[in-house]
């Protein structure tokens, strides 16, 4: 039933893990019992004590982070110093979800040895996973992170990443393209990848990637027939003025943070605060 905090209803689904920490066998548990998996990014501590709080399953430390936090025009110029520094923050403050660090560009793209120290590098931060972006070629790379001992989620569809060789930012895998984009899928579960990142991709295709692989799919713009949904926290919250067409905002948190902060400039400027209640007397 809608209530007026959730015009989705209150829901009884069972939820991941049953409530206790995600682990990697708990995210192929899900595939096989039909739980929806929960994603949201976390860029700091405070958003995600809240965010894991709310139940979340799994913590992108993405490198969304460049156009959400540092006001970037895309996440191309994020490197890793800033995403071991975010992923330490999340990780500090996360008792439940599993915390998945996002590869930043430039960082992998040589091959597994690159891939491998990077991956080492955010694993000491905190992460208990990582993601990357790419198909079969990307392979190599994970499973030599599987391999060591550390587990992978992939990205297909639109990769962030490519916006300039992709022309934008538009929806992949139409036509012919959506057999390579499955070839990529299967590529890396191949691998060892243990979920999949699909972005952009049109609903039959992200259906079909979804019952073919073993490993469960977690969509953005990708449908209902995946086996999770992600999305970036300012968008799922109402922080901005502009909501991308994938993302249902389920808050207006920036809006309330506006009051709350031109009802503190109000106070200050009329003396009404600080009251007795909130200095020392002695």
């Amino acid at each position: 039933m809608a209530t007026p905090e959730s015009p989705y209803g209150s829901s009884s689904a069972p939820v991941v893990a049953g409530g206790k920490p995600v682990r990697v066998h708990h995210l192929a548990a899900a595939k096989k019992d039909g739980t929806k998996l929960v994603m949201l990014t976390a860029y700091d501590a405070v958003t995600a004590r809240i965010l894991d709080a709310a139940g979340t399953d799994m913590l992108l430390v993405g490198d969304s982070i460049g156009n959400t936090m540092l006001g970037r025009e895309n996440t191309l110029e994020v490197t890793l110093d800033e995403m071991a520094v975010a992923t330490r923050a999340v990780a500090s403050a996360t008792t439940r979800a599993m915390v998945v660090a996002d590869f930043p560009f430039g960082t992998y793209e040589s091959g597994p040895t690159q891939a491998l120290a990077t991956g080492v590098r955010l694993l000491k931060a905190g992460a208990q996973a990582v993601k990357l972006e790419g198909g079969a070629t990307r392979a190599k790379s994970v499973k030599a992170l599987t391999e060591a001992g550390i587990p992978v989620v992939g990205h297909l569809g639109f990769t962030p990443q490519s916006v300039n060789l992709l022309g934008g930012y538009r929806v992949q895998g139409r036509g012919e393209a959506g057999a390579q984009l499955l070839a990529d899928a299967q590529a890396l579960q191949e691998a060892g990848a243990v979920a999949l990142v699909l972005e952009m991709v049109p609903e039959p295709l992200a259906a079909e990637v979804t019952q073919t692989l073993s490993i469960p799919t977690i969509g953005i713009g990708a449908g209902a027939q995946v086996d999770g949904q992600v999305l970036v926290w300012t968008d799922m919250a109402g922080m901005t003025q502009w909501t991308p067409r994938f993302a249902a905002r389920f808050g207006e948190v920036g809006a309330q943070l506006e009051k709350a902060a031109a009802s503190y400039g109000q106070a200050v400027r009329s003396g009404a605060f600080p009251d007795a209640d909130h200095w020392f007397a002695k």
